[in-house]
């Protein structure tokens, strides 16, 4: 019997801001194309349905590319809608962005889309923790709870993915691997620093897992384009349903 296999991204797309310092939600649309990814995870993009002006970002790049979105909403950015999407290529079915802000810091967020694929519901979810080492344990441990990958009414496979700003094995890392599993670098990767873009010293996005799921591939995306489109560069993972 054929495997059945999912291919899914994660992007910090950085205002679509490249490290040449100019705002180009097209390339990264060729980017995330370059993928071929069924569901791509967007960080760091704006939204603005309907107004004037230049274009919206996250429609942009999800028309251009081929999917269809969801959006989740964290802040505003210059008077427009800023944080999270989910791309697929898959049905969309249902889906609900959830505030991990801690305190006073930069308000937070987790996108879960609910996504038909392989024949039954994965949970994905699209996350950006903060930058201070005393906002990511609450945030980990937030992820963790009842009301968000542990609620009871999830029933299919479940991907928590995104810029997780922790290089080192920090709480947040201890707490979401004790939890999930992780890529295993020894096995699927001998590069997995995805920032800066040209010059990739740390390992800031990462995917986690649960048991339903099985890692068959892994690989840090370095084209040429996505060397400069934004200040991190996109990992893709192919999972197969266990």
């Amino acid at each position: 019997m054929a495997e059945k296999i999912i291919r899914v991204a994660t992007y910090n797309v950085h205002k679509c801001r490249g490290l040449d310092f100019r705002v180009q939600p097209e390339r990264i649309a060729d980017v995330v194309q370059e993928l071929d990814a069924d569901i791509v995870a967007l960080q760091e993009v704006l939204h603005r349905p309907g107004d004037p002006g230049p274009p919206d970002q996250t429609e942009l790049i999800a028309l251009r590319a081929g999917y269809e979105f969801v959006f989740g909403e964290n802040r505003e950015h210059l008077g427009r809608p800023y944080g999270n999407a989910t791309l697929s290529r898959l049905p969309i079915v249902s889906s609900e962005n959830y505030d991990i802000t801690w305190r006073k810091r930069e308000r937070r967020g987790c996108l879960r889309a609910d996504i038909r694929a392989l024949g039954t519901t994965l949970h994905t979810f699209n996350v950006h923790l903060g930058t201070s080492f005393f906002e990511r344990p609450h945030q980990a441990r937030r992820l963790l709870s009842a009301e968000i990958t542990s609620a009871a009414t999830l029933r299919g496979a479940r991907i928590v993915m995104g810029d997780f700003n922790e290089w080192t094995r920090g709480i947040a890392t201890r707490v979401m691997g004790e939890n999930f599993a992780s890529v295993d670098y020894k096995l699927h990767a001998r590069r997995r620093s995805s920032y800066p873009g040209v010059l990739p010293l740390l390992h800031l996005d990462h995917f986690y897992f649960d048991r339903h799921l099985k890692l068959r591939h892994y690989k840090l995306h370095r084209s040429r384009k996505a060397l400069i489109a934004s200040d991190h560069l996109p990992i893709v993972a192919e999972f197969v349903l266990a």
